[in-house]
C-alpha cells in the first residue's frame, strides 16, 4: 500500500510544483517579505474556509476545497523554505534556484510521511477529510501558540514539523477527494 501512497503523494505534489512554478514566474518570491506568522495565518485562511464549507454544505466562491489544500501545501512548503533559508537575506530568489530547495523540503517530508505510515498503518485513509481538516486547523493553533512562545518549546515538535504534517494532511485530503 505504501508505493501507492508514495505515487499518489508524487502525483498530488507535481501538481502544486506546477502551480508553485507558475506562480513565482508570475508573482516572483514576494512571499520572502513575510514573517513566518503571516505564512501560518495565510495557512489557517484557507483551512478556515475549507471548514466553512464542509459545516455550510454550501459556498458563495467558485474555487472549490481541493484548490484551498493545495493553496496549503505549497504555503507549507514556503514556510519551511522561509526557516531553511532564514539568513539567506534576498528577497528574490530565481525559481531556477527555488527548485531543488522545493525538491528537498517536498522529499524531506515524504520520508516523515514513509516512517509515519509504517507506524500508524496507513491510518489516514479510513479517516474524513472533515476530520483532517479539523487536525490541520489544530495543528495552526499549534503552531501560533510556539511562534506566541518565539519557537521556544519543552517537549513539543517544532514548527518544521507542524507545517511538514499539515502537508502531509492535505495531500492526504487530496487523495481522498479524488484530486488526481
Amino acid at each position: 500500500m505504501i508505493d501507492q501512497t508514495v505515487s499518489e503523494y508524487t502525483q498530488v505534489i507535481k501538481e502544486c510544483k506546477a502551480l508553485f512554478e507558475k506562480k513565482t514566474k508570475d508573482y516572483g518570491t514576494a512571499w520572502r517579505i513575510l514573517r513566518l506568522s503571516s505564512i501560518t495565518d495565510q495557512i489557517f485562511i484557507k483551512a478556515q474556509r475549507i471548514r466553512s464549507i464542509q459545516e455550510k454544505g454550501i459556498q458563495k466562491i467558485e474555487e472549490d476545497s481541493t484548490n484551498e489544500f493545495v493553496g496549503i501545501i505549497n504555503y507549507c512548503i514556503i514556510a519551511i523554505l522561509q526557516l531553511r533559508l532564514e539568513g539567506d537575506k534576498r528577497t528574490e530568489i530565481p525559481y531556477k534556484d527555488l527548485e531543488p530547495l522545493y525538491d528537498q523540503v517536498v522529499n524531506d517530508t515524504l520520508d516523515l510521511l514513509k516512517n509515519k505510515n509504517h507506524d500508524y498503518g496507513e491510518a489516514w485513509r479510513d479517516m474524513r477529510v472533515s476530520s483532517i481538516t479539523d487536525i490541520i486547523l489544530m495543528k495552526l493553533y499549534r503552531v501560533k501558540q510556539i511562534e506566541d512562545n518565539a519557537g521556544k518549546t519543552l517537549v513539543s515538535e517544532g514548527v518544521e514539523a507542524n507545517y511538514q504534517d499539515m502537508l502531509n494532511y492535505s495531500v492526504f485530503a487530496l487523495i481522498k477527494s479524488n484530486f488526481i
